[in-house]
């Protein structure tokens, strides 16, 4: 049954995973070399930087038209994690906090000391982690389809990924990608290994730290994710949401969840996805300590 489900789960895959992102005259790829890495990172637009962090076992190209959708206002910095696409493994296992590192390292390397972040999934996770060890690089944070702790995901989507085998990839869009850009092709299964052992290690992020975090965060779900959406709701109230807004006003953080969607159909939704992510990046933060206008005018008529 453990077998058919992950059968079933990648046949999704295949449909739901968006095309690679279009051709555009404004892109800069290169290399940094940061940790022991050398990672690949393109640059698509111009504008207010927005680093884009993929999913697990995925590349660039796999995150499909959000790319050139955030471009078209944004100067997006586009970045493989290690093992990921063009970005050839090492011997350490990947975990979270590395390769929030090695990210910052990347963006420092290339002249970029503050910027607002995109993650999905992985990335995501990656992105939380930026905004505790990294805090001044972070204005701004969208987090989306990511836990803070090993309660954020189902228990039967835990016993899954313990099942996975790269026979269970065999012709998938992710074996193909990893076939396509690797450095060594031949260490797919050696990355199936360092990943199940990062999603099924006990994840246990103080939730202090997430209260700590200081960047305005908007988290986003699929309503049928394999993130609990309670966990979502615990971790917006973390980030400081879940407040009567019209009594204390809005909060800096934000929560999304998005109807009729999947953790593997979230990106197939770019139209969407920009509608929300686009105003959040735009708004103004505001003050703390911050009340409603009504209340406000109401107190001077007094």
């Amino acid at each position: 049954m453990r077998k058919r489900t992950l059968v079933l789960l990648l046949g999704v895959i295949s449909i739901a995973v968006a095309v690679p992102p279009s051709a555009s005259a404004e892109i800069k790829t290169g290399y940094a070399s940061v940790n022991g890495l050398k990672m690949y990172y393109e640059i698509h637009g111009a504008g207010k930087p927005l680093v884009l962090l993929h999913g697990a076992y995925m590349s660039i190209d796999l995150m499909g038209e959000i790319l050139p959708a955030l471009a078209e206002h944004r100067r997006v910095i586009a970045i493989e994690l290690q093992g990921h696409g063009r970005t050839a493994d090492i011997d350490r296992p990947i975990t979270y906090e590395r390769m929030a590192d090695d990210t910052a390292a990347l963006l420092h390397q290339i002249g970029i000391e503050k910027t607002d972040v995109f993650g999905y999934s992985m990335g995501g996770g990656v992105g939380l982690q930026m905004a505790i060890r990294h805090p001044e690089m972070v204005n701004k944070l969208v987090a989306a389809a990511a836990t803070y702790n090993s309660d954020g995901l189902y228990p039967e989507v835990i016993a899954s990924i313990e099942g996975i085998t790269p026979e269970a990839f065999a012709n998938s869009p992710f074996e193909k990608e990893y076939q396509r850009l690797a450095p060594d092709p031949e260490s797919w299964p050696v990355l199936i290994d360092k990943l199940k052992a990062l999603d099924t290690a006990v994840q246990d992020w103080p939730a202090e730290s997430i209260k700590a975090i200081k960047s305005p965060t908007l988290v986003i779900i699929g309503d049928s994710d394999i993130v609990r959406p309670e966990h979502a709701v615990e971790m917006f109230r973390l980030l400081g949401g879940g407040v009567p807004g019209d009594l204390q006003g809005l909060p800096n953080s934000q929560l999304a969840v998005l109807p009729g969607t999947m953790h593997l159909t979230l990106l197939s939704r770019p139209e969407l996805l920009v509608l929300l992510i686009e105003p959040f990046l735009d708004a103004a933060v505001r003050e703390a300590g911050w009340t409603p206008r009504t209340k406000r005018q109401g107190e001077q008529a007094k």
